[in-house]
């Protein structure tokens, strides 16, 4: 059986990726390694930081492994907060400040588009792949929902008139940067792994 590590620690992300792997490949957390040191994140891109956790893992447990970043882009801010998107308000990573700073600084600007970028790397057997998944969308005027994490309730993605945060786990994965980004990282593994 192939051991692959997914360097996270939320079970909630493990469990909709394993549902979805092929039986023989073993997939654990960074709990399950008993990895507990809180990786740095210090590269300037979205791959680099997905590139950073990825190698920590592969140097300090000799495990593949696959580690994913995401930010949000919003184009009238110069892209920002994009790689800050976490700790866009400050370190303590509050979710609702995040977005309340992403309204105050768009206010009344016209230019309301914005993307999710996720950007996953896999170290597998001394080589390097990367995979990337986009939705492209806007910024509402204001939240809306309660489903979802992070900036869902101010994201309306391209093609509908609800956030991410009004529309179920089920159909936000069919659609969303993260869900298209695990699509192609898990072909990959389907096709060449397994």
């Amino acid at each position: 059986m192939n051991r692959l590590v997914f360097a996270t620690h939320n079970d909630n992300k493990v469990k909709e990726v394993k549902a979805i792997l092929p039986p023989e490949i073993d997939l654990v957390s960074l709990t399950d390694i008993e990895c507990h040191e809180d990786i740095p994140e210090t590269a300037s891109t979205l791959e680099g930081n997905a590139l950073l956790k990825a190698t920590f893992v592969k140097e300090k447990y000799n495990l593949d492994c696959f580690a994913d970043d995401t930010g949000l882009e919003i184009e009238a801010l110069d892209n920002e907060p994009g790689v800050y998107s976490a700790r866009y308000a400050g370190p303590e990573r509050n979710a609702h400040l995040n977005m309340d700073l992403v309204l105050h600084k768009l206010q009344s600007h016209p230019n309301r588009k914005a993307r999710f970028v996720t950007s996953i790397v896999l170290l597998h057997q001394g080589k390097q792949y990367t995979f990337t998944g986009i939705c492209n969308g806007k910024i509402t005027q204001k939240k809306s929902g309660t489903q979802g994490f992070g900036y869902d309730p101010i994201f309306q993605p391209e093609g509908y008139d609800k956030t991410f945060a009004e529309l179920s786990i089920e159909e936000k994965n069919k659609i969303s940067h993260r869900g298209k980004a695990f699509t192609q990282l898990i072909e990959f593994i389907k096709n060449t792994i397994s």
